[in-house]
């Protein structure tokens, strides 16, 4: 068996990377990607690679001259390149494929060895790999059936997103037999070539074989083993955190990427805090119905956008502010505030990143749990000069919750001391006494409280980055609406809140299945016997890793066996270095996965 590489293409979509080099010259990781393709052809054997080059091909000739750890390299030149496409530089390399038994790859491809073992393996003669469409993939794709024939080549045309779960991607690698080549294949190849041109691509080629029937092509779906193509630098970046030289390289370049995991879809991430139970599908449905029409119209401004925020919550226009997530408001709040501000750690530290560290005076809580009352915040800063006091309610990691009676202590408290409370309620509609203090009666008689709320972790949309500011100070508020865009949210995220009320029934039932379903995710964490569940009234448990591994270890193992995407908090300063994590809770298929995974590591 012998292999077939095209690798003449110019690559112009990765711009400056190839320049001055072919495709197949790019480095993932400090590695070439020819060098791993040869590598994997090596480790099965192969005695002789023909490889088909173009732009640049002399820099490939002299990089490989004419053997790669003693496998013969023979090149055919396609001296028109930048005219064909890759049909033309198949044809050239034809007569080789009627000269044994080919495996034909692509050059911008990178793959695990196992792929190329999987297919060199299979009995059958003629396979095209195949892998289950996902929204990343771009190129060839067809459906097959029971029996793994292509039934079909789907072209741009006639691709319909509707039909995605029937859909498979070729991965550009296949098995020829030389049988196949001779009598099917090449005759089709020269034919097309003659008829149509040559800048077409060799799949047109096993698209008119496919519709003649009577071919002994199959595909064959890969189960996991993983891959990708490389065109631009966009798929470089992610190809360098699929392939990470180490398992803790893989780890931090995809905890680095701070989301955007739909590009990894396998991954199920439990590093991000939603609402597992919202929206429900007839919300979506409504959204996808206007789809068209949203995303060519401009948002409405910020004055219409905080009249549908107060009409959601309930309160007076002017006292309330719309933000592009939480995350912006935050910022806006922080440079706000002058003078010192209290900070209990650990907390979410978007708050203190935002101040100098000089100006944060932290509260550590002295227990296992890192678990606090109002009396313990109270008698801490009674003697700290502080401007404002940061309370997260739910707190973010702990899961402490302080009680509403509570709470309104700390309100008169704070008042008295001229001290403005700012209070984070992003995860209180999942505590069991769930309260919320955006609320006009509340605002007004507390004009020094600002109220913030993270629509994504509450909501379960995160992708149309909404939160909200809410204060019974109309001229705080006033000022800040000056400082953010004035549109600083997207149309999908103001319809969102245009018909949200139609759906408040639903969120209200949503928030009690996930008390259940907390519930029940405790209890079969605490059977994992190296892990400690700290009580939590929000969305997600911090746990301490007790032994067996370190929190980073544990982080690591489930990314690289399990897919499975966990937050280590070791590196927060709270924890001095400690083996904690935090878990969100997703919904009871998710849960269990995670729990089944955990549990096998102790075998």
């Amino acid at each position: 068996m012998q292999a077939i590489i095209l690798a003449a293409g110019m690559g112009r979509r990765l711009g400056e990377l190839t320049k001055d080099n072919t495709k197949c010259m790019l480095e993932v990781n400090g590695i070439r990607l020819i060098n791993r393709t040869l590598d994997s052809l090596f480790a099965l054997n192969i005695p002789r690679v023909v490889l088909v080059v173009g732009y640049n091909g002399e820099n490939v000739k002299q990089y490989l001259c004419n053997s790669y750890k003693g496998m013969e390299i023979v090149y055919v030149d396609n001296p028109i390149y930048d005219k064909t496409n890759n049909i033309y530089s198949l044809y050239l390399a034809r007569e080789y494929m009627l000269q044994d038994d080919t495996l034909l790859l692509e050059s911008d491809l990178i793959f695990d060895h196992a792929v190329l073992t999987k297919l060199v393996s299979d009995s059958r003669p003629d396979l095209a790999l195949v892998d289950k469409y996902e929204s990343w993939m771009d190129g060839t794709v067809v459906t097959i059936d029971n029996e793994q024939k292509i039934v079909q080549f789907i072209n741009k045309e006639k691709f319909k997103y509707s039909d995605i779960s029937n859909y498979y991607k070729t991965v550009n690698i296949y098995k020829f037999s030389r049988d196949f080549s001779t009598h099917q294949y090449v005759p089709f190849l020269e034919a097309y070539c003659s008829a149509l041109g040559r800048n077409e691509y060799y799949e047109q080629v096993l698209r008119v074989i496919t519709l003649l029937g009577n071919t002994t092509l199959k595909a064959l779906p890969l189960s996991g083993e993983k891959w990708y193509e490389i065109d631009d630098i966009q798929d470089l970046d992610i190809a360098e955190g699929m392939f990470a030289e180490t398992d803790e390289d893989q780890w931090r370049a995809i905890t680095g990427r701070y989301g955007g995991y739909w590009r990894y879809p396998h991954l199920l991430d439990y590093c991000y805090l939603v609402n597992p139970y919202f929206p429900p599908q007839r919300l979506i449905d409504e959204i996808k119905a206007s789809f068209d029409t949203i995303i060519r119209e401009y948002p409405s401004g910020m004055a219409i956008n905080s009249l549908l925020a107060a009409k959601n919550f309930n309160v007076h226009q002017e006292n309330i502010l719309v933000g592009n997530g939480a995350a912006e408001l935050i910022k806006e709040l922080m440079e706000a505030v002058e003078g010192r501000i209290g900070v209990t750690r650990p907390t979410f530290e978007e708050y203190p990143n935002r101040r100098n560290a000089e100006s944060v005076v932290y509260y550590d809580p002295k227990n296992a749990d890192f678990h606090y009352t109002v009396d313990e915040l109270m008698d801490f800063y009674a003697d700290k000069d502080v401007a404002a006091l940061l309370l997260i309610n739910p707190d973010n990691p702990s899961g402490n919750f302080i009680p509403r009676n509570d709470l309104l202590r700390l309100m008169e408290w704070t008042s008295n001391r001229g001290i403005m409370l700012v209070y984070d309620e992003s995860f209180v509609d999942f505590a069991e006494e769930s309260y919320t203090m955006i609320d006009m009666t509340m605002l007004n008689a507390n004009p020094h409280m600002v109220v913030l709320k993270s629509i994504s972790k509450s909501y379960g949309v995160p992708g149309l980055r909404l939160g909200v500011l809410a204060s019974g100070n109309a001229e705080l508020i006033a000022r800040m609406k000056k400082q953010v865009a004035i549109w600083n949210i997207n149309s999908f995220a103001e319809f969102y809140m245009q018909i949200y009320e139609k759906y408040g029934s639903d969120y209200v039932a949503a928030c009690k299945e996930f008390k259940k379903e907390r519930a029940l995710f405790r209890e079969e964490l605490e059977s994992v016997p190296y892990i400690r569940v700290i009580p939590s009234e929000a969305n997600y448990f911090l746990c301490e890793v007790t032994d067996r591994f370190t929190s980073k270890e544990l982080a690591i193992r489930l990314l690289k066996e399990y897919s499975i995407l966990i937050k280590d908090c070791s590196t927060k300063k709270a924890f001095n270095g400690c083996n904690y994590i935090r878990l969100a809770i997703r919904d009871r298929k998710d849960n269990q996965k995670l729990t089944g995974a955990l549990k096998s590591l102790l075998k």
